[in-house]
């Protein structure tokens, strides 16, 4: 089953350049929205640095956690036999603990606050989707030198690339509705605008960038 670690590897190594792609959007948002801000010349650089640690350090090993942990446990169900639907959630249910753990979202959210669970939901939404996509793409066995050649081989069309692509927007779309609709979710004590913003003008960055991607990989 060489086919399952060489596409393990492709799409690890995917995954991680778009986490650090956004991340970058991220740091320079909220560097624009610091810049465009009213704090004095004194709070400015420690937020920034702040920002610049966290997005390196903190935000980036958690995220590559994600990455792991959800190709783990694609590779476990494609490499056991039979995905059935008590396997696949005995899988999801085992791990979705270290996802959530390592979410970023997550990690700055109040667990008491009201619309928590509905985030906490969403967050294993994602990950589950996350999970099915990267079953299909482990299980191709055909000769691929790169991850373009590999999604086009698993999806076929761009179609159908760009409705599993949707799939996962939409979930991390809602996710930052839910932060957007009460900030109060938030297990901060200042910046919360700059979040906010940062969040959503990076989510739709990333958002662009991915359907751009698509147009070259399937061009």
């Amino acid at each position: 089953m060489d086919y399952i670690e060489r596409n393990y590897n492709l799409i690890r190594e995917r995954m991680i350049e778009q986490t650090d792609i956004s991340l970058e959007y991220g740091r320079e948002i909220i560097e624009s929205e610091l810049d465009a801000g009213a704090l004095n010349v004194i709070v400015k650089p420690i937020v920034k640095a702040f920002y610049k640690y966290w997005s390196d350090k903190d935000a980036r090993v958690g995220t590559l956690e994600q990455i792991r942990i959800t190709l783990e446990s694609a590779k476990e169900l494609v490499k056991n036999g039979e995905i059935t639907q008590e396997r696949f959630e005995r899988v999801i249910d085992k791990n979705f603990s270290i996802y959530l753990k390592n979410d970023q979202t997550d990690r700055a959210c109040k667990k008491n606050h009201n619309n928590y669970k509905k985030l906490k939901e969403i967050t294993k939404s994602c990950f589950i989707t996350q999970v099915e996509e990267s079953i299909l793409l482990l299980r191709t066995k055909e000769e691929v030198k790169d991850y373009n050649e590999l999604s086009r081989i698993t999806y076929k069309t761009k179609e159908n690339a760009y409705k599993a692509l949707k799939r996962q927007l939409d979930f991390n779309d809602a996710g930052i509705s839910i932060v957007e609709q009460d900030d109060s979710i938030l297990n901060v004590i200042a910046g919360k605008n700059i979040i906010l913003k940062a969040l959503r003008k990076g989510f739709e960055q990333t958002k662009k960038t991915l359907i751009e991607e698509l147009d070259q990989i399937f061009n």
